[in-house]
């Protein structure tokens, strides 16, 4: 009787389960949701590495360690130094001869050693960087050069890590599910992101350098344990791939047959200016609503959450959307369209003086971002020759990293230079948040104008729908 009550419940949540529970619907016999999650965590270790990078080192090393904020603007933005590369590494794999029989894997475990290898002398490098303490006996230069080569080797190694891992996620899901694999590998980003900025917030509450020490390193075994995880028997063997003699393209020669297939060269643009629109107020949104709306630390804080809540609504749509044959250029193109109104409910909230304003204008920012990067990378995933999937991913790995970047230095260029000017009009100190604003707004038009040759007619995209391909 009991062995009937279990088999009967057994058989109810698993009916119920690919209704109901997050991407359970995304598995399939050959890849199960298991051996998925397994595979996303790489993406919760490149999410633990921008926040220690982006949030959390920036604030210790200008407050605790009163390094100068000029310094640490230069620290953080070495990463990206590193980005164009991405699709030179994603070539070498698609092409990666080896004794085993793997492409991928061996990327995947190089790119996991070197940035363990950075977070390993990160916190002694910015302790001598601090000239505090026992470290003031040695050269203030041997504290910057350390930290430059950590940085440079923690954002060598998570540019590597992720664009190898959406590869093998690509090699690995069938087309029809790469949608939704496309979501799952956001939220697992997201979701790292979040953990990580609670837990060093909480761990770095009391500071010391010996804690610092603790948590940096802390990040390099937890790197290797979850990328070793994640990459563990994902990859199957080909003996295809164990001959180094056989003759290979080189990457010029990849590169010229990319972009002239498929409207490469526009795709890429449009991925870097969505980017822009999207990322230019990454770091003035919290001074904002501070400055201007005269906000509490904790109500600024809570945009952080708003942003990431309207990212995930955002891909929880795409990825339904676009599993039953939508196409991703048209959902990417929502996702610039939303952030327009988003921008403008922003501008307003200043001189209306109204925060539920700009609360609303946060989320629907992070709900065009989650539309538009869900669409271009799904785009991407399915538009890729099957002997280039590196090669393209990389590309757009480095298109929108590249954006970014630019894209925040320029915002908080533009918003200082304004700040700066005697004639701000009636708006005041607002006048350079507004300004930069606006900029998002033109840059989200261009995108979309740069985007329309892209979308598939209506009718084309119902009949694939219809037809059930991808």
């Amino acid at each position: 009787m009991m062995n009937r009550v279990s088999l009967k419940l057994v058989q109810t949540w698993a009916s119920f389960g690919p209704r109901f529970l997050p991407f359970a619907d995304v598995a399939t016999p050959d890849l199960p949701l298991s051996r998925l999650l397994r595979l996303s965590l790489f993406q919760v270790t490149v999410g633990m590495a921008l926040v220690l990078l982006v949030g959390t080192l920036n604030r210790v090393m200008i407050v605790e360690l009163d390094v100068p904020a000029s310094l640490v603007g230069v620290m953080i933005s070495l990463p990206l130094l590193f980005a164009p590369f991405r699709a030179l590494i994603g070539f070498k794999s698609d092409i990666h001869q080896s004794a085993l029989g793997w492409r991928r894997v061996p990327f995947i475990f190089r790119g996991t050693m070197i940035q363990f290898g950075g977070l390993a002398i990160m916190p002694f490098a910015l302790l001598v960087l601090s000239g505090g303490g026992e470290s003031a006996r040695y050269p203030i230069w041997v504290g910057q050069f350390g930290a430059g080569v950590a940085f440079l080797l923690v954002g060598a190694g998570l540019h590597t890590v992720q664009t190898i891992g959406l590869a093998l996620a690509t090699d690995l899901a069938p087309s029809e599910s790469q949608p939704k694999v496309v979501g799952l590998m956001y939220v697992m980003l997201l979701v790292g992101m979040i953990i990580s900025a609670v837990t060093f917030g909480a761990l770095l509450a009391n500071f010391s350098p010996l804690r610092l020490i603790q948590v940096i390193q802390g990040c390099a075994i937890i790197t290797l344990v979850f990328n070793t995880m994640a990459s563990w028997k994902q990859e199957g063997r080909n003996a295809a791939r164990r001959n180094p003699a056989k003759q290979q393209p080189s990457f010029r020669e990849s590169w010229e047959s990319f972009a002239q297939g498929g409207h490469a060269v526009r795709r890429l643009l449009s991925v870097g200016l969505g980017t822009m629109g999207f990322s230019m107020a990454d770091v003035l949104l919290e001074p904002y609503g501070g400055q201007i709306l005269h906000l509490s630390v904790g109500a600024t804080t809570s945009l952080t959450a708003t942003l990431a809540a309207g990212g995930l609504i955002g891909l929880a749509l795409a990825s339904r959307v676009l599993s039953r044959g939508a196409d991703p250029f048209r959902m990417a193109s929502y996702g610039a369209l939303t952030g327009i109104p988003a921008f403008i409910l922003v501008i307003a909230a200043s001189p209306a003086d109204e925060p539920f304003f700009f609360a609303m204008g946060t989320l629907m920012v992070g709900f065009g971002a989650g539309l538009f990067g869900h669409g271009t990378l799904t785009a991407t995933m399915n538009l890729a020759p099957r002997n280039q999937v590196g090669l393209a991913l990389g590309a757009w790995g480095a298109s929108q990293a590249v954006a970014a970047g630019l894209a925040i230095a320029i915002g908080g260029i533009l918003r200082d230079i304004v700040a700066t000017m005697p004639l701000r009009g009636e708006f005041g100190p607002a006048t350079g948040y507004m300004c930069v604003y606006a900029l998002e707004i033109i840059l989200l038009m261009w995108t979309l104008i740069a985007m329309a040759p892209l979308i598939r007619p209506d009718r084309q995209s119902k009949a694939q729908s219809q037809l059930g391909s991808p």
